[in-house]
């Protein structure tokens, strides 16, 4: 096999470009992905108001407008429980200093870090370093919140955009391939939109009976808020391995300082951990996995890519793209060796006929008779 030094210097130079592109242009490129993702959802619902004899800018925007309604739906059923939270935040950061602190000093005590370490004078300490920092918190929490609602506003206008002009962005991606192509062009365009329509609906799918479970669950255990704590878990869990554990980490630190009892974070983190085993094992590769086909290394390395490069946002983005470039990849014999690499192909058993898949299969017989 004779390897060619210009290709190869021409695929890395190319690679670096991209990542430069994206670090640069990140302020566009993140609503810009956005939109395209959601749009892939609001596609369906756009062609169904367009059945009904409206045009179609009248009906991207009332495609748009029901989302608008459904989150102000979602943030006024949590409005209540915020406002708790935010009245009790003050009484919660003084006790995580509290419990800091004595952590702090049961350490140092056996294993002596610093001579006379007092926990009054510690205490202290944070006390004033929380409030030095409190006028840099407002002022970062003012600029991100500034800086969110932009990329909002750009959001929803690519939406409109994307919806609107979705037949001439269309044809003029497909005069770029020859003629005798574009139907295999345009098949491509369409298993990349099916692609990014299934993940988003299983995702939402998914985020809402991981919520309603955690929150029932906090509920019986006698946890504040459950509803808030719990649906916050399950927004988090979108962030692959690392939402998870910062979804149960949140509730399980405030059973810990606002309750006497020592089993009330215990279960907390074995509810999570219970939701989290089903979900992974069971409804995650019925709900999600299907559409993806993307193996664990590429789930990782799409986690790590995607926060060096956008941050949270990449984490959460950066799946449903690589899942797209595995279905660009297969139509093109040249890339056909990134679509082995990036999926599933390689993986042993994975022709359904598994215990799980087995299992599940007999479940749905029994419901259908």
């Amino acid at each position: 096999m004779k390897l060619s030094f210009q290709k190869l210097f021409y695929v890395i130079a190319t690679t670096f470009a991209l990542f430069a592109i994206m670090v640069l242009a990140k302020p566009i490129l993140i609503p810009l992905s956005v939109a395209l993702l959601i749009s892939f959802i609001l596609f369906p619902l756009a062609k169904k108001f367009e059945t009904w004899n409206i045009n179609r800018i009248l009906a991207a925007f009332l495609s748009i407008f029901s989302v608008i309604l459904i989150i102000a739906g979602v943030l006024y059923f949590f409005s209540t429980q915020l406002i708790n939270m935010s009245k009790e935040f003050s009484d919660f950061k003084d006790e995580i200093i509290s419990v800091f602190a004595d952590v702090t000093v049961f350490i140092n005590n056996n294993v002596s870090f610093v001579e006379d370490l007092r926990r009054d004078e510690l205490l202290d300490r944070m006390k004033e370093w929380a409030s030095s920092s409190t006028g840099f918190l407002i002022q970062k929490t003012v600029s991100n919140t500034a800086t969110f609602f932009a990329g909002l506003m750009a959001t929803v206008v690519f939406i409109f955009l994307f919806l609107i002009y979705r037949d001439g962005l269309t044809h003029a991606f497909l005069a770029f391939s020859p003629k005798d192509k574009r139907n295999r062009v345009f098949k491509m365009f369409k298993s990349v939109q099916q692609v990014g329509q299934k993940y988003l609906f299983g995702m939402l799918l998914l985020t809402i009976i991981i919520g309603f479970a955690n929150s029932f669950g906090l509920l019986i255990i006698g946890i504040d808020n459950p509803f808030l704590f719990g649906f916050l878990g399950a927004i988090l869990a979108i962030i692959p391995y690392i939402g998870a554990v910062l979804g149960a980490l949140i509730p399980a630190l405030y059973a810990f300082v606002s309750y006497d009892s020592f089993w009330m974070p215990v279960a907390v983190v074995i509810l999570y951990y219970a939701v989290q085993l089903v979900t992974d094992n069971f409804l995650s590769p019925k709900i999600v996995g299907s559409s993806l086909k993307l193996n664990a290394l590429t789930v990782i390395l799409s986690l790590f890519i995607g926060a060096s490069v956008w941050g949270i946002a990449g984490m959460i983005l950066f799946l449903p793209f690589a899942a797209m470039l595995r279905v660009v990849c297969e139509e093109f014999d040249e890339l056909k060796p990134v679509a082995l690499i990036l999926g599933e192909y390689n993986k042993k058993g994975n022709d359904g006929n598994g215990p799980i898949s087995v299992w599940w299969e007999k479940i749905k017989k029994r419901f259908s008779k």
